[in-house]
C-alpha cells in the first residue's frame, strides 16, 4: 500500500514539474496549461482556441521540450496538400539506372504537432488529419505507416477571422478530446509578458519527464478506480445536453439542437482520471467530472437557430447543467 501511494505521489509530482517548467516560459495561463496537460497525459488531441499572439504555438512548443518529444509545426493554408501533411513515396535512382519508390515522411510523423490555424485548410486537407488522429497511421500508396508514440496534435484556430477560412467538420471536431479557449492576459501578466521577452535573455524550461514516463502515466490514469455513482454522475451530465431529454435545463431545452455523443463520457471521465493522479488519487470523484466538463463538452454542443442568433455560450450552458446537477444532489 505504501509502495502504491509513494507511486502515485511520484506522478503527482511529475505533472507538478512539468507545469512548474513551462511556468518558466509562458506568463499565466495557469488553466490553459492545465487543461493542455490534462490532454497530453490523457493520450488526446486538443484543440486551442484564441486570437493571435497568445502565446499558443510557444506553449506547445514548450511542452514538447519539458517532455524531450519530437516536435514539428504545420502551417494550414488553403493551398496546403493531404501529401505536404502525410509525406509521398519518392523515386530513388540506384546504380545501373535501377529505380525504386521510398516513402519520405511528412510533418506529421512527430509526437507533437501543431497544426496550427487548421480551419484555413480546405476540408480535403483536413480530412488527411483524420486517420492520423483517430487511427495513429497514415496510408499512403496503399501502405500503411505507423506514427510515433507517444502522438498528439495540437491545433489552433482563430475565431476572429472567418473569410478564408473552412470550419472544422463536427467528426473531426469530435477527435479532439478537450477545446481549450486561451484567454487574454492581465495586465500584470502583460508587464511580465514585456519583461520577459524585451530584455537580453530569454528564459527555457528544462526537460522533466520523458516519453517514457508520460505512457508510463497514461497507462496508470486507465486503471484509476471509477466508482457507479461516479459514473452515474458523468451520465446524467451527459444526457442532459440533450434538448429532448425532460431533465434537462431550460436554457439547454431553449438554445440546443443536439447535445454531445458517446465520445462526450468518454473524454470526460479519460481527463477526469488524470486530474485525480494530478492530486494525488487512483479514484475519480464527481468533482474530477465537473471540473472537466466544459473544456470536454463546449464543441460537442450545437446550438439551435435561435442559440446562435442571440450568441449564447455552451460554455453557459453546460454551467447550468452542472448546477442542475449540484442543486439535485443536496
Amino acid at each position: 500500500m505504501l509502495e502504491a501511494n509513494a507511486q502515485v505521489e511520484s506522478w503527482k509530482n511529475t505533472i507538478s514539474g512539468v507545469r512548474k517548467q513551462i511556468g518558466k516560459v509562458i506568463v499565466g495561463q495557469e488553466e490553459i496549461v492545465e487543461q493542455l496537460l490534462w490532454c497530453v497525459f490523457a493520450g488526446g488531441h486538443a484543440l486551442l482556441e484564441g486570437i493571435p499572439g497568445l502565446g499558443k504555438t510557444m506553449l506547445v512548443r514548450t511542452i514538447a521540450d519539458t517532455l524531450d518529444l519530437s516536435f514539428s509545426r504545420i502551417q494550414f493554408t488553403p493551398d496546403l496538400m493531404p501529401s505536404d501533411i502525410t509525406g509521398t513515396n519518392v523515386i530513388r535512382f540506384g546504380p545501373q539506372g535501377s529505380t525504386d519508390t521510398v516513402f519520405q515522411p511528412g510533418p506529421v510523423f512527430s509526437s507533437i504537432v501543431l497544426a496550427d490555424e487548421i480551419n484555413r485548410a480546405t476540408p480535403k486537407t483536413q480530412s488527411a488529419m483524420l486517420e492520423a488522429m483517430q487511427e495513429q497511421t497514415v496510408t499512403v500508396g496503399g501502405e500503411t505507416h505507423r506514427l510515433p508514440q507517444p502522438f498528439f496534435v495540437l491545433a489552433t484556430q482563430n475565431p476572429l477571422e472567418n473569410e478564408g477560412t473552412y470550419p472544422l467538420p463536427e467528426a473531426q471536431l469530435d477527435r479532439f478530446l478537450l477545446k481549450i479557449h486561451v484567454s487574454y492576459p492581465s495586465p500584470d501578466e502583460l508587464k511580465e509578458i514585456v519583461r520577459r521577452t524585451t530584455s537580453s535573455s530569454q528564459p527555457t524550461a528544462d526537460k522533466l519527464a520523458s516519453a517514457s514516463e508520460l505512457l508510463e502515466i497514461r497507462q496508470a490514469a486507465k486503471e484509476v478506480l471509477l466508482a457507479d455513482d461516479v459514473l452515474d454522475y458523468g451520465v446524467r451530465l451527459l444526457m442532459m445536453t440533450h434538448p429532448e431529454e425532460t431533465s434537462a435545463p431550460d436554457s439547454v431545452r431553449k438554445y440546443l439542437r443536439f447535445g454531445s455523443g458517446p465520445r462526450g463520457i468518454q473524454s470526460i471521465v479519460s481527463v477526469a482520471k488524470v486530474r485525480a493522479i494530478s492530486k494525488g488519487r487512483m479514484h475519480v470523484s464527481t468533482g474530477d467530472i465537473a471540473a472537466v466538463a466544459v473544456p470536454a463538452l463546449r464543441h460537442r454542443l450545437f446550438l439551435n437557430f435561435e442559440g446562435q442568433a442571440l450568441g449564447v455560450s455552451t460554455d453557459s450552458l453546460i454551467e447550468d447543467i452542472l448546477s442542475s446537477l449540484e442543486g439535485a444532489r443536496r
